[in-house]
């Protein structure tokens, strides 16, 4: 196997003279996205770019087989999260590309790992939801019940709305929700959802939905406390609980209650009905198995 120390380090001087050209490439792959999704997508070229700069390699000099070797480095994590890593390096690329920068993308050819059907994150059972929801109604903290009822929403959605969000169209009262890519959705609230709300709000005429101990805005790992507190109360056995547990719950109830995968889809928003389908854990379930179905017909039929 070839020695990653033969492959072409690039010279300290090119690395300080190409420094401009290399800060111009990722503002032009970043300004591409806003919100959380810039800072995730920062996130991730940041360790490939640390990681070529640790082995004195020039970005503008990587070869398809120093992208082999970095995926090789990191398949400790997850495969979505490689999976997701490597994408940005391919869209970083592929922008250089566009802009003139390289004459093709190194990751071009690379081999993408695979990542399993099925979603690695665990959703809460529908009795482990319900003795969160009865928790969540019994708790002293006003914000509890709120941050359980708005499953559907991811958590930075969720710690992100203000009082000035809600409102009402055609009737329904609905929530203005900032998503992903800054796309501003209506999510319609049930009236145990608004009522769960409310009592968040507590009569206040603005700031966020969900506050802090000390009046500020919830974030996320506050939201991870408050959840791991009421799973306890609960006495919901579960490893770890964190808040996209919630939205995965509200992916897989619906699709175990029947609802249409559209339907789910657009509840969701999802781009891809791929993503809707890695949450339907029914897919598995022995009750449905073909088998049972072939059985049935061919009885029939003696």
């Amino acid at each position: 196997m070839v020695n990653y120390n033969e492959l072409v380090p690039a010279q300290a001087s090119a690395i300080v003279s190409h420094a401009d050209r290399l800060r111009l490439a990722v503002a032009a792959y970043l300004a591409r996205f806003t919100g959380t999704s810039r800072d995730h997508n920062d996130s991730d070229l940041r360790c490939y770019l640390t990681w070529c700069r640790e082995r004195g390699l020039d970005r503008f000099l990587a070869r398809r087989p120093h992208l082999e070797l970095y995926i090789q480095e990191i398949r400790r994590f997850r495969p979505s999260t490689v999976s997701r890593r490597f994408s940005v390096i391919a869209g970083f690329y592929r922008t250089c590309v566009i802009d003139g920068v390289m004459e093709h993308s190194p990751a071009e050819y690379v081999r993408r790992p695979a990542v399993p059907a099925e979603s690695p994150t665990l959703g809460f059972t529908h009795l482990q939801f319900e003795a969160l929801l009865t928790a969540a109604r019994q708790s002293a903290n006003r914000n509890d019940f709120a941050l359980v009822a708005m499953l559907g929403l991811r958590i930075f959605e969720a710690t992100g709305s203000d009082i000035g969000d809600l409102g009402e169209e055609h009737g329904h009262r609905i929530l203005r929700v900032c998503g992903k890519g800054g796309k501003v959705v209506l999510v319609p609230l049930p009236p145990a959802v608004g009522r769960a709300i409310d009592r968040a709000v507590h009569g206040r005429a603005y700031g966020p939905i969900l506050p802090g101990n000390r009046g500020t805005r919830m974030d996320r790992h506050a939201a991870t406390r408050r959840l791991r507190r009421l799973a306890e109360a609960a006495g919901v056995r579960i490893t770890r609980p964190h808040p996209p547990m919630l939205r995965h719950t509200f992916v897989t109830t619906m699709l175990d209650a029947g609802v249409d995968l559209r339907d789910v889809q657009i509840a969701a928003r999802h781009a891809d009905p791929c993503t809707t389908m890695r949450y339907d854990r029914a897919r598995k379930n022995l009750d449905r198995h073909p088998n049972y179905i072939l059985a049935a017909y061919m009885a029939s039929g003696t």
